[in-house]
């Protein structure tokens, strides 16, 4: 069986919405290629010590999001990696210019639904902190706000109600075709 070989020279920077499955899908990507994995949800943890609920409890959203836009400017300025952004974190202006010079982005798409079915009843996220009657309403939102930020990824891949790894082999075909020019055969 042949076996189709990227030849990454950036950082994959997964993006998307909370729910986009970026970590899930992260994980077993770099597991593909081959690369390390970083969660950048992790790194904020790491720096502050804290969980992001209570990082951003303590400290509101725009020091949340000052020290997410640090941490990513860090981890885009590090080597290649598959990274997994926090949910809002390519929104940053800054973090989208360092991304186009240091990074391929990738953006899981999904739809209200999608993100609904995996955000209800966990209480993980620091920007979903309401009763789950109102999280279709705060994902909308976020869907409406965030959606231009993320079509400027090179790379737009769909994230559906399924098995991660179909998801992970739509990102690979994605990554193929990308890379069409640079890749070997074995």
């Amino acid at each position: 069986m042949n076996e189709t070989m990227i030849k990454c020279d950036k950082i994959i920077l997964l993006v998307g919405l909370i729910g986009s499955g970026k970590t899930s899908v992260g994980r077993r990507l770099a597991k593909r290629l081959h690369l390390p994995f970083i969660d950048g949800d992790q790194e904020i943890e790491k720096a502050s010590g804290l969980s992001v609920i209570d990082v951003y409890k303590c400290f509101g959203v725009d020091e949340y999001r000052a020290g997410e836009a640090r941490i990513m400017k860090r981890l885009l300025n590090g080597n290649i990696c598959v990274l997994a952004s926090g949910g809002g974190a390519f929104v940053a202006e800054q973090t989208r210019q360092i991304a186009k010079q240091k990074a391929l982005t990738i953006w899981l798409k999904a739809d209200i639904d999608v993100l609904y079915h995996r955000t209800t009843g966990r209480n993980r996220r620091p920007f979903l902190q309401c009763s789950d009657s109102k999280i279709k309403s705060k994902l909308q939102t976020y869907v409406d706000e965030e959606t231009p930020f993320y079509k400027q990824a090179d790379i737009i891949v769909e994230t559906k109600n399924e098995i991660v790894e179909n998801t992970v082999d739509r990102v690979i075909k994605a990554l193929e075709n990308y890379y069409r020019p640079n890749i070997t055969e074995n």
